[in-house]
C-alpha cells in the first residue's frame, strides 16, 4: 500500500485527508493481517479436527451422528447474520477512526495548532473528537457483547446436542443395539465436534470484520495512478539540455479520476473536470538559458512548472526535455535531470543532514558544507547545537521562513541537476538574504537551463527570456528592456511595482 500510494499523482494528495490515508496503512492493513495470522490458522486446524471427528463418529453410529448434526443450521445461519452485522459496525468504526486520525494529523501539526490557538475553540474541538471516540467505544462494547452472547448461545446448543446423543445412545444401549462404551465415546467425540463448529462460527464473524479491512485496503490498491512510467522509458542525453513546451493544453483532473470518496469524507466524488488552465502554451528554453514567468495570480505559471517534472501530464501537446517527451522518460532520469524549489520551502521533521542528502544520498560532508556556504547558511548551521545533525522540526518550523527557504536552495545546489525550476524561490527572504541567495543562485544556475517564477520583477531582469502569462496563455515575450519598451502588461506590472509609492504590489505569484 505504501509503494502504491507513492506512485499516486500530486492531485491525489491535494484531495485526500492525510489522517484517513494513514488509517488505511495502520488500522486496515493490520486488520487484514490479523485475518491471516489469527483467523486462518484457527480455521485450518478446526476444519481438520472437525473432519476427523466426524469420520470416527460415523464409523461408530451413523444414526446418532446424523442426529447430532441436526442442530448444525443453528450454528451456520446466526453466524451469517452476525457476520454481516459485525461488518457494518466495523466499517463505521473504521470511518470514525479515519476521521479522528485526520483531525489529529491536522490539529497537532505546527501550523494547525497555531490556527486553533488563534481562531479555534478548543472545547468544540474536544467535543467533536470525544463524540467520534465515544462512538468507536460504543461499537467496541456492542461487538464484544454480541460475540460473547453468540458464543454462549452456541455453547448452549452444543450442550443440547450432547443431551440428544446421551438420550438416543442410552435408548440403543438398553435395547442392546449399541455398547455403553460406544455411547460414552460418541459423547466425548461430540465435544470435539462442536468445539470446532463453535470456533468456525466465531471465525466467520471475524472474517466478515476482516473483509472490511481488506475492502478498504484494496480500494486504495485498485485506484490506478494517472501517471505511470513506460516499460521502455528513455534517459536524457548527457550535457546541457533544452526545455520545450509545444502547444500545451491542460486542465486539472476531476476528483473521480484521482481520489476516493472515503478518503475525502464525501458521499460521492465530483465527476466534473477542472476548467482548462493552460491554452496552447509554447516556448523554448535553450540549454543554459534562464526563462522567467511573470503574470497575475492564477494565470497558470505554477501549473507550467508542475508539468516539467511530470507532477501532472498534459491533455494536449507535449513537454520535452532534451528533445524527449517527459512521458517517455523514466522517473529516475527526471529526478536526476530536473530540480525544483517551491515557494513553501517544505522540510521533513529530520536533521539538516537528512533533509539535504534527500537530493543526493552519496554526498560527502564537504559537499554538504559547500552547498550550505553557497546558500549563505553555513554560519547558521555551524551555530546550531548539533550542527548538521540538528533536527529542524516538522516542516522546518524551528527555522525562520527565510532559513527554511535557503535550506531548500542548498538542497538544490547539492543535487546539481541540469534543469532547475524556481517557483517563488526567494519569496520569503528579506532584502539582504535575497541578495545573497540571488548571488548563490546565479553561480549555481551557470550552464544550467532554468525556469524562474518570480513575484518581484527585480529578480528576473537578467533573464534571457521573460514570458508574461495571463489566463493560461503567453501574451508577451522578450527581454526586460524589450517588454518595457513594448508598453504592454509587463510594463504595467513593472510600473505598479516600482514607480507607485505606497501602491500595493501586483500579485505575480
Amino acid at each position: 500500500v505504501f509503494d502504491h500510494v507513492q506512485r499516486m499523482p500530486i492531485a491525489f494528495f491535494t484531495r485526500t485527508r492525510t489522517g484517513a490515508l494513514v488509517s488505511r496503512l495502520n488500522n486496515d492493513v493490520i486488520g487484514a493481517q490479523r485475518a491471516f495470522s489469527n483467523t486462518l490458522s484457527g480455521v485450518v486446524s478446526n476444519v481438520v479436527t472437525l473432519l476427523l471427528t466426524l469420520g470416527v463418529m460415523l464409523s461408530i453410529s451413523w444414526q446418532i451422528t446424523v442426529l447430532a448434526l441436526v442442530l448444525l443450521p443453528v450454528f451456520v445461519l446466526p453466524a451469517r447474520r452476525m457476520g454481516a452485522r459485525m461488518a457494518r459496525l466495523q466499517r463505521e468504526a473504521a470511518a470514525h477512526n479515519a476521521a479522528m486520525g485526520t483531525r489529529m494529523t491536522e490539529r497537532f501539526s505546527a501550523p494547525g495548532a497555531t490556527l486553533i490557538k488563534l481562531f479555534g475553540r478548543p472545547a468544540d474541538e474536544s467535543a467533536e473528537f470525544a463524540a467520534r471516540a465515544g462512538r468507536v467505544r460504543d461499537i467496541g462494547v456492542r461487538t464484544a457483547m454480541a460475540q460473547s452472547a453468540f458464543i454462549t448461545a452456541l455453547t448452549l446448543v452444543s450442550a443440547l446436542a450432547l443431551a440428544l446423543v446421551y438420550g438416543l445412545g442410552g435408548f440403543y444401549a438398553l435395547r442392546g443395539q449399541l455398547d455403553a462404551g460406544a455411547v460414552v465415546a460418541l459423547a466425548l467425540l461430540l465435544t470435539r465436534l462442536y468445539a470446532p463448529l463453535t470456533s468456525l462460527a466465531g471465525a466467520r464473524v471475524e472474517v466478515m470484520s476482516a473483509l472490511v479491512s481488506f475492502e478498504r485496503v484494496f480500494e486504495v490498491l485498485d485506484l490506478k495512478p494517472l501517471i505511470d512510467q513506460k516499460p521502455d522509458a528513455r534517459t536524457v542525453p548527457q550535457g546541457p539540455v533544452a526545455v520545450e513546451f509545444d502547444q500545451v493544453r491542460f486542465g486539472y483532473p476531476s476528483a473521480d479520476k484521482v481520489s476516493l470518496a472515503s478518503l475525502e469524507d464525501v458521499a460521492t466524488l465530483d465527476t466534473r473536470g477542472g476548467g482548462e488552465v493552460l491554452r496552447g502554451v509554447s516556448f523554448r528554453a535553450e540549454p543554459g538559458q534562464t526563462v522567467a514567468l511573470v503574470g497575475s495570480s492564477g494565470a497558470g505559471k505554477s501549473t507550467i512548472a508542475q508539468l516539467l517534472p511530470r507532477l501532472y501530464d498534459t491533455d494536449e501537446g507535449s513537454v520535452r526535455i532534451g528533445g524527449i517527451d517527459v512521458r517517455d522518460l523514466s522517473a529516475d532520469t527526471l529526478r536526476d535531470t530536473l530540480g525544483m524549489v517551491t515557494q513553501d520551502g517544505h522540510l521533513f521533521h529530520e536533521s539538516v543532514r537528512a533533509n539535504l542528502v534527500l537530493a543526493r544520498p552519496e554526498a560527502t560532508e564537504e559537499d554538504l558544507w559547500d552547498a550550505l556556504r553557497r546558500s549563505r547558511l553555513d554560519g547558521l548551521v555551524a551555530s546550531l547545537p548539533d550542527g548538521l545533525d540538528t533536527v529542524v522540526g516538522e516542516r522546518g518550523y524551528r527555522l525562520s521562513g527565510g532559513e527554511r527557504q535557503r535550506l531548500t536552495i542548498a538542497r538544490l545546489l547539492l543535487a546539481r541537476q541540469r534543469v532547475v525550476i524556481l517557483d517563488e524561490a526567494t519569496a520569503h527572504l528579506d532584502n539582504t538574504s535575497e541578495a545573497a541567495v540571488q548571488e548563490a543562485l546565479t553561480e549555481a544556475l551557470a550552464g544550467r537551463t532554468a525556469i524562474v517564477i518570480a513575484h518581484r520583477l527585480s529578480t528576473v531582469r537578467a533573464a534571457d527570456l521573460i514570458l508574461v502569462v495571463e489566463n493560461g496563455q503567453i501574451t508577451e515575450r522578450g527581454t526586460h528592456e524589450e517588454l518595457l519598451a513594448a508598453g504592454g502588461r509587463y510594463e504595467e506590472l513593472y510600473r505598479t511595482q516600482f514607480e507607485s509609492p505606497g501602491a500595493e504590489p501586483a500579485e505575480l505569484g
